[in-house]
């Protein structure tokens, strides 16, 4: 009786550690991953630019994406 036991919690513990065998994406996929849309910041020196115009009209830094402005005004 222990041994089969013993048997199913190995064959149990074969197929968990099997099912992590997959993942993660092939090797065909990943230029799917690589495009630059895919990027966080696809256009780095246009947001750089947009940053700069931010932060001269309404008189603050950081702040990206949050209603209102430097001036107090909504």
């Amino acid at each position: 009786m222990r041994t089969a036991a013993r048997t199913v919690f190995l064959a149990g513990m074969a197929l968990a550690l099997a099912g992590c065998a997959s993942l993660g994406p092939k090797p065909w996929e990943k230029d799917l991953m690589a495009r630059h849309e895919m990027l966080v910041d696809p256009y780095p020196l246009q947001t750089a630019a947009e940053d700069h115009v931010y932060f001269s009209k309404e008189a603050s830094s950081g702040g990206r994406g949050f209603a209102g402005g430097g001036c107090g005004c909504n």
